[in-house]
Order: structure tokens, then C-alpha cells, then sequence
């Protein structure tokens, strides 16, 4: 199969997996068979190589939280030295939950070289459906690790708390919107 194929089947950008394969960090391996062409040497029993490690991720939804962006940041490196693990990419950014277009979420979750996804708690990788990422990761044999998993574990409070959360933030995302919209309304009157 040649590079772009697979790329694409496997939901990456076909300049990524080129990238990846001139940097050498192409999970699987491939060679140069023409000026123009790469071929992908899959196996049904290829799959990330487990010479990775850690990719530690926090998060925090707004500015004034900073502080607590830290202090998870700290955590997961004391957790990645205690427990022996090889730290290859640390995330923190400042962005909703709700929100599925983050870019060092993405950039973490697809860097072959991160076996290991940390994080600190699970709504700090997204407030719904984290249990698709841990699937995704597990299918390329990589894993999440929640540190402090103490949350609701009833599947039915569950659902209730993630559905409120998406109607909360519909709600405060539009009237963030309209607040916006009535100040540039007020700055161009006070203008005139």
C-alpha cells in the first residue's frame, strides 16, 4: 500500500505520514521504491512500535484557571517519574471541553511516538465520548491512563452530567455570542 493510502485509512494527512516517514517516525515501516512513491509494509499483526512512552495532557477551560494548568502539569510529570515512564510530549492548553477542534489534543493523540496518553482526569480529554479515544487507542496499541478516576461511575448520573454540560455550554457559548455582538454594537454607536 503506498504512503497516502495509507494515511488516509488511518485518518491522518498524507504531508503528516510523509513527514513522519522522513523524520523516521513512521509507526510502520516503509521504503522509497521511486522518486515519487512510498510503499507501507503492513502486517495484520503490525502495530505501533512500544518504543514510545508517555504524552502527558492537561487542560483547563479558561484563563483565570491557569494556575491549576500548572499544578496538573506538575502532577503528571511526578506521576510519569514515580512510575519509571519515558515522557515524550507534554500538552497543556487553555480551551473547552466541548470543544473537539483542539489542537494539542490532536497533536498529542497523533504523535506515534506517545504510547501512553496521561491524563489527570478524564473530562480534562473531553467532557463526552472519551470512551471512543480509549478505543482508538487501544485498536493502534497505545492506552489512556486516568490518574485520579474517582468520578461518578453510575452510566446513568453520567450521561445526565455530560448532557446538562453540552446544554450549558450551547447556552453560555450564545450568550458569550450575543454579549459580544451588543459591545462592537455599542463601541461603532460610541464612534459615531
Amino acid at each position: 500500500m503506498n504512503l497516502t493510502e495509507w494515511a488516509r485509512v488511518q485518518g491522518i494527512a498524507p504531508r503528516t505520514a510523509y513527514r513522519w516517514f522522513r523524520e523516521g517516525t513512521l509507526p510502520v515501516p516503509a521504503e522509497r521504491v521511486g522518486p515519487r512513491t512510498i510503499l507501507v509494509n503492513i502486517d495484520a499483526n503490525t502495530s505501533p512500535s512500544v518504543t514510545g512512552g508517555a504524552g502527558l495532557y492537561a487542560r483547563v477551560s479558561s484563563h483565570d484557571q491557569k494556575s491549576d494548568l500548572e499544578r496538573q502539569t506538575a502532577r503528571l510529570s511526578a506521576w510519569a517519574a514515580k512510575a519509571g515512564q519515558k515522557v515524550v510530549r507534554i500538552e497543556s492548553e487553555i480551551a473547552s471541553g466541548m470543544n473537539g477542534c483542539r489542537a494539542k489534543a490532536s497533536r498529542l493523540l497523533a504523535d506515534p511516538a506517545v504510547t501512553t496518553v496521561v491524563v489527570e482526569h478524564k473530562d480534562r480529554l473531553g467532557r463526552m465520548n472519551v470512551e471512543l479515544i480509549e478505543a482508538a487507542l487501544s485498536a493502534t496499541g497505545r492506552r489512556l491512563v486516568v490518574l485520579d478516576d474517582g468520578e461518578v461511575e453510575d452510566d446513568l448520573v453520567r450521561d445526565m452530567v455530560e448532557v446538562l454540560t453540552s446544554f450549558c455550554a450551547r447556552l453560555y457559548g450564545r450568550r458569550s455570542a450575543k454579549n459580544r455582538a451588543r459591545k462592537a454594537l455599542e463601541a461603532a454607536a460610541a464612534d459615531e
